[in-house]
């Protein structure tokens, strides 16, 4: 039986992939013009990447504009994430402030979807996160991004039940492929994860040109959300999200 996590109106963990589409604005202004383009596109889910923003270091701002975006977004999901740089982020950050900055986020209310990073500190640091998260409602996505390789097939499930066991609504592993056999990994990570570890959905993604395939076959081996772009990519691989959505219903097997 397959776990659902319902996010709104939306149920992750069955049938055709949502799909995040992240807004990446560094300004007040920037922000809320590309929260509105995506409202006119095909899309499930919103991701605010922080890490962009430009005031991101002050919490007062990162209210006033989260509460703005917030209503702009209407009952749109919204994940919350600040991607540090040894990940693929574009901003230092300190692990106190990091979770200073998630938990604030929480407790507005105006998230729905937190990302917390399995190398942000220990698991006992990430557990607290975690739980703390949960106090207020928020589904936490446990992430881990590496663009230099792809580890085997047995060393990716073994990191996706880790965050399952950490308090993952959403365990996420996207990682950089150098052949096909590196996507295959990938794929059949995922596989088995949906197979023998479905306590949660995952999200599993393979990066770049090769890793395209698993950007849209979520359907057939259990990766829960793919990752669209609007006007510019916040990863390498990331297909335009109205081709996505046209893509997805093509091959659904349903």
């Amino acid at each position: 039986m397959k776990n659902i996590v319902q996010v709104r109106d939306i149920e992750l963990g069955d049938g055709i992939p949502k799909i995040a589409v992240p807004f990446m604005g560094s300004s007040d202004k920037d922000i809320i013009e590309e929260i509105l383009y995506l409202k006119t596109i095909n899309m499930d889910l919103a991701e605010w990447r922080i890490d962009y923003y430009e005031d991101v270091y002050d919490i007062q701002k990162m209210k006033r504009v989260l509460a703005e975006a917030r209503k702009v977004l209407g009952n749109i999901p919204l994940i919350f994430t600040f991607r540090t740089e040894r990940e693929g982020g574009k901003k230092k950050i300190t692990i106190k402030y990091y979770e200073e900055l998630i938990k604030t986020a929480a407790a507005t209310g105006n998230i729905d979807i937190a990302d917390v990073e399995l190398s942000i500190g220990d698991t006992g640091l990430v557990r607290k996160i975690v739980n703390d998260l949960h106090q207020y409602g928020v589904k936490v996505i446990i992430s881990s991004h590496d663009f230099k390789r792809t580890p085997t097939k047995n060393e990716l499930v073994y990191k996706m039940c880790k965050m399952q066991q950490l308090g993952a609504d959403l365990p996420k592993v996207a990682v950089m492929p150098h052949s096909a056999k590196d996507v295959l990994a990938l794929l059949s990570s995922t596989d088995e994860m949906a197979c023998y570890h479905n306590e949660t959905p995952v999200i599993a993604i393979s990066m770049g040109p090769l890793g395209v395939i698993t950007r849209i076959s979520g359907e057939i081996f259990g990766s829960a959300v793919t990752f669209g772009s609007a006007k510019a990519a916040s990863a390498p691989g990331q297909l335009e999200s109205n081709m996505l959505y046209k893509i997805l219903r093509c091959i659904t097997y349903k």
